[in-house]
């Protein structure tokens, strides 16, 4: 299975995911930050994570993940949404790098928290983050809990 963490920020995804698929897998995290991007590298090195590669990208641009076309099976959206001045640039992106029937987990604050969590202008809340991926031609999968300050769900790429 290959995976690609977009906004990978300190990895905790991606290294995960890294653990799931295992050695026959591949994970792909991608961040406009050059030293995030070196974190999350040097740490899958030291824990032996040698099927993680970690990009230097731009998750908002055209072939900006630098991930080939229709090569990922699923897609990791973790506290992303709200940063992004180009959201729809950034799921056509995810559009691009999916596989047909891939599909993306989102996961986004539900609101701000008077400093915890982005500014109140700049929250994406779940309807409007739905509303993104099903114009892309996404199929909202299921709903996942993902706790008092979070929304979550999975998103599945039109075959």
């Amino acid at each position: 299975m290959k995976v690609a963490d977009l906004g990978v920020g300190a990895g905790f995804y991606a290294l995960e995911a890294a653990r799931i698929v295992g050695a026959e897998g591949r994970v792909f995290c991608v961040d406009v930050q050059k030293e995030l991007v070196a974190g999350v590298r040097r740490t899958a090195e030291k824990e032996g994570l040698n099927n993680l590669e970690a990009i230097w990208g731009d998750i908002e641009k055209p072939e900006g993940t630098k991930i080939k076309s229709a090569t990922i099976d699923a897609v990791i959206v973790s506290n992303v949404l709200f940063q992004l001045e180009d959201k729809n640039g950034f799921v056509e992106e995810v559009v691009r790098i999916l596989k047909p029937g891939g599909k993306v987990l989102v996961v986004d604050w539900t609101e701000s928290f008077g400093g915890m969590g982005p500014h109140k202008d700049h929250v994406v809340t779940e309807e409007q983050s739905k509303q993104l991926f099903t114009a892309k031609g996404f199929l909202i999968d299921k709903k996942i809990d993902a706790g008092a300050h979070h929304y979550s769900f999975v998103a599945k790429k039109a075959s």
